[in-house]
């Protein structure tokens, strides 16, 4: 990937990143089916099994203080199924602050310079 924007990244590997491991936690600490699963993440089947399996979404991984928030907005999203856009959305707004899309915008594309502070500098 040749001149690829931070939103980019965003889209191809955090949200899909979100949602599985809101799909785990659904399915690990809610004890919910992968059926119950897709139905509340508004997924296929086959996606949430993807998710589970590694198969997709497998680029990016989380810190400690992420792995944290994503498990309370999967709390809030198992207590109101009508929150997971909002919390989703939420997650991406609180990670574009992190180094998550930094380095996974940086590991996949050639033209982001090592000391690269687009999304961390001064005209921010």
């Amino acid at each position: 990937m040749k001149n690829t924007m931070p939103q980019e990244i965003e889209v191809w590997y955090l949200i899909p990143a979100l949602r599985r491991e809101i799909a785990k936690i659904l399915i690990k600490d809610y004890n919910i089916t992968q059926k119950n699963a897709s139905d509340i993440l508004n997924l296929t089947e086959a996606s949430i099994s993807q998710y589970l399996n590694s198969k997709r979404a497998n680029k990016m991984k989380f810190s400690k203080k992420e792995n944290e928030e994503i498990k309370k907005a999967a709390d809030k999203i198992i207590n109101d199924k009508k929150e997971v856009i909002k919390q989703i959305y939420g997650l991406c707004v609180k990670f574009r602050k992190s180094k998550a899309i930094c380095n996974v915008h940086k590991k996949y594309s050639s033209s982001v310079p090592e000391n690269c502070s687009v999304c961390f500098g001064k005209n921010r």
